[in-house]
């Protein structure tokens, strides 16, 4: 094999790192890989750690201990969040987006891939430090956030349905009280697509009452699950109590009425102005 450049060792290095986010690689790794000692290896990658967070591409952290090494995490600062979030808030508000029942449609941010990964990295990096061996969602709409949420952080993505399917086995069902609609409704669950004593992040579009939000925590309590968070990309204003407490919403909704029109007011999350 012929000597391998640093450039092009460097190039390849961050693009292993990037697309395994938050997974401890060793140095012997690298160095199995690209033919380099550990000291070189060492050296490129406190160049790559200046590069990443120079220019705000997240952070190399060394972990060290026996089975320590490099990770790379897509954090994004506090800044750069909350001029993004007021971006896609500012392009939210008006009269064209509201719904009837004072709900906002908001569809074609959650298809966008861009949007939703960034959220994804926004969410994980408020959670990188709960370490949480997977992420929950509610079908259907949450899916795209909680998915790039799932990959930001290096877990497996577990969804919640409204009806179990006889594909997945046995499942866990549980009754609910929607917050939105207070109707009672179903939440099922496969058995084995969780492991007892394991950690959930909760991850969902919108947040209303917090009825859902409350079953899927009732139903990781059924696996014996501990939930170390829960994170939704809109929340509205009101009601202001809801079913749950301990909340990350990236974005908070109000519908004032001007006449007979319906405006939408919304802004980023208190947090994120901290």
């Amino acid at each position: 094999m012929e000597k391998i450049r640093r450039n092009e060792r460097m190039s390849a290095m961050l693009k292993i790192l990037t697309d395994s986010p938050n997974r401890i690689f060793t140095l012997s790794h690298f160095c199995d890989l690209f033919g380099a000692a550990k000291s070189t290896m060492s050296e490129d990658i406190d160049l790559l750690r200046e590069v990443t967070s120079t220019f705000g591409l997240g952070k190399l952290e060394t972990v060290t201990g026996a089975a320590g090494g490099v990770r790379y995490r897509g954090s994004v600062s506090r800044e750069d969040a909350r001029e993004y979030i007021g971006g896609l808030c500012a392009n939210l508000s008006g009269t064209e987006r509201v719904l009837p029942g004072g709900f906002l449609y908001y569809s074609d941010v959650l298809s966008s891939p861009e949007i939703t990964g960034y959220m994804g990295r926004i969410i994980a990096t408020e959670y990188f430090d709960t370490e949480p061996d997977f992420v929950l969602t509610m079908e259907t709409k949450g899916i795209p956030v909680a998915l790039t949420t799932a990959f930001a952080l290096g877990v497996p993505l577990v969804i919640a349905r409204h009806n179990s399917r006889a594909y997945e086995g046995s499942a866990v069902n549980i009754n609910y009280v929607s917050g939105s609609s207070g109707t009672i409704q179903t939440m099922s669950l496969a058995r084995r697509a969780v492991r007892e004593g394991t950690r959930a992040l909760i991850v969902d579009d919108f947040l209303k009452g917090g009825g859902t939000a409350k079953g899927m925590v009732d139903l990781m309590h059924e696996f014996n699950v501990t939930v170390v968070g829960m994170a939704f990309v809109m929340e509205t204003a009101a009601p202001e109590k809801k079913r749950i407490s301990g909340e990350k919403s990236l974005m908070s909704l109000s519908i004032r009425r001007i006449g007979d029109e319906a405006s939408a007011v919304v802004k980023p999350a208190d947090w994120l102005e901290d």
